[in-house]
């Protein structure tokens, strides 16, 4: 059975920072690509940024340098480090892995960012 679980959420003031965390219990976790999705209220579910087994990033271009997403082969864990957090980034952020086909998703995390 795949489970992520997302922490580090929270209430930040513009300008703010926070590090999510997932944690993913899967085997072999080195062998797989993470990425990390947000959902505004009212909103779609968009990319925000993927690592690749051997610590590959790609980000979504709204980031624009601000996040940094970075994983722990050793400790099945991936994290999304945020910086200059705007009140635009307020969102659910959840965490997927694909393994055999099959997408697993973390159950999400808020992020509310006040100017």
């Amino acid at each position: 059975q795949v489970q992520l679980v997302e922490s580090g959420g929270g209430s930040v003031q513009d300008g703010g920072s926070l590090r999510l965390s997932c944690e993913v219990s899967v085997p072999n976790f080195n062998r797989w690509p993470m990425r990390w999705y947000r959902q505004a209220p009212g909103g779609q579910r968009e990319w925000v940024a993927t690592i690749t087994r051997t610590g590959g990033t790609t980000y979504g271009d709204f980031v624009k340098v601000r996040f940094t997403i970075s994983r722990d082969n050793a400790n099945n864990t991936m994290f999304l480090q945020m910086t200059s957090l705007k009140p635009d980034d307020k969102s659910v952020y959840y965490c997927k892995i694909m393994v055999g086909g099959i997408e697993y998703w973390g159950q999400g995390t808020q992020i509310t960012v006040s100017s």
